[in-house]
C-alpha cells in the first residue's frame, strides 16, 4: 500500500509538473496555430539553467526566474527565425531545437548536473511536519494554479485577446490593426517560458539536470493538450487551461498505472509505447462520440 501510494503522489507530481509544458504546447499549438518543437529543447534548458546555478551557489528561487526567463528567450529566437527570416514555422523549431542541445551542454559542462545535497525551492518551502513526497505535489499544485489564473486573466486582456485572433484569423487581425508578428514573437516567448519553468522545477524535484531529459517531451505536452480535451472539450479558455492541466494529470496516473500493474507486464522501456497508445484512444473518442450522435439523430 506504502509503495502505491508513492507511485500515485509520484505521478500526481510529474502530472502537475508537465501540466505546465501542456500549458506552454496549448499556447503555441492550439491558440498561435504554431507547430513547436522548441519545446524538447527548452524543457532541458530550463533544468540545466536552474541545476547549473544552483550548484553554483544561487538563490533556488533567483535560479528558477532565471531559467524561466531563458526558456523565454528560446521561443522568442524561434518565432524570430519565423517572423523576421520567414523561415517556416516547424523548420524554424526544429532548428531551435537542434542547436539548444549543444547550448544545455555549453551551460552545464557535463552531461548532468547532480542537485542532490544542494537546496531547491521546494526543501526551503516543506514544512518540517509534512513528508517531501508529500509537499512537492502541494507545492506543485499551488504553482500550477497560478500559472492557470494568470494565463486566464492574461488572455482575457487587450493583448491576449490580439494574440488569440493572430492564431484564429492573422489576416482578419492584420485588418484590426494587431501586429500579428509581435503577438507570435510574445507568445513562443510565453509559451516556452511555461516550459522551460516546467524543466527547472523537474530538475528540482529530480535532484538533477540531464542533457536526455527533454527527449519526447512535446509528444507528453501534445498528449496531455489532447487528453484533456477529450476529456473536458470546451470553447471558453477558463475551461480549455483547466482541460490542459487535467489532461497532463491523467496521462501521468495512466502511465503510473500501466507501468506498476504486475499483470501487464509492461516495463520502463514500454513508456512510449504506452503514450502512443493513449493518445490513438484520445484521439479516437471524441470520432465515436459524432458516430454515436449521429446514429442517434438518425
Amino acid at each position: 500500500m506504502l509503495m502505491s501510494l508513492f507511485a500515485l503522489l509520484g505521478a500526481l507530481e510529474i502530472g502537475l509538473i508537465f501540466s505546465l509544458v501542456a500549458l506552454g504546447v496549448f499556447i503555441s499549438f492550439r491558440l498561435l496555430r504554431f507547430p513547436d518543437l522548441t519545446v524538447d529543447g527548452s524543457f532541458p534548458l530550463g533544468g540545466a539553467v536552474a541545476a547549473t546555478l544552483v550548484s553554483s551557489g544561487w538563490d533556488p528561487f533567483l535560479a528558477t526566474v532565471v531559467a524561466t526567463f531563458a526558456g523565454a528567450l528560446a521561443g522568442l529566437v524561434t518565432g524570430w527565425l519565423n517572423v523576421r527570416l520567414r523561415i517556416m514555422d516547424l523548420l524554424a523549431s526544429i532548428l531551435m531545437m537542434i542547436a539548444l542541445y549543444s547550448v544545455n551542454l555549453r551551460i552545464m559542462g557535463r552531461p548532468n548536473v547532480p542537485l542532490i545535497t544542494e537546496p531547491t525551492i521546494f526543501s526551503i518551502l516543506q514544512p518540517d511536519w509534512l513528508s517531501d513526497y508529500v509537499a512537492r505535489p502541494l507545492i506543485l499544485v499551488v504553482v500550477v494554479l497560478v500559472a492557470k489564473f494568470l494565463l486566464d486573466w492574461y488572455f482575457a486582456t487587450q493583448s491576449g485577446l490580439a494574440m488569440r485572433a493572430t492564431g484564429s484569423n492573422p489576416r482578419m487581425a492584420r485588418a484590426q490593426g494587431v501586429n500579428t508578428g509581435g503577438m507570435v514573437l510574445a507568445g513562443m516567448a510565453l509559451s516556452n517560458a511555461l516550459v522551460g519553468l516546467a524543466g527547472a522545477l523537474f530538475a528540482q524535484t529530480q535532484g538533477g539536470a540531464d542533457i536526455s531529459m527533454g527527449i519526447g517531451t512535446i509528444v507528453i505536452g501534445l498528449a496531455a493538450v489532447i487528453v484533456g480535451e477529450s476529456i473536458l472539450p470546451s470553447r471558453r479558455l477558463v475551461l480549455a487551461t483547466l482541460a490542459v492541466i487535467i489532461g497532463a494529470i491523467v496521462y501521468r496516473f495512466f502511465i503510473a498505472l500501466a507501468l506498476n500493474s504486475d499483470f501487464i507486464g509492461l516495463q520502463a522501456q514500454d513508456l512510449n509505447l504506452v503514450t502512443a497508445v493513449l493518445v490513438t484512444i484520445a484521439l479516437v473518442i471524441p470520432m465515436l462520440k459524432r458516430r454515436l450522435r449521429g446514429q442517434k439523430g438518425r
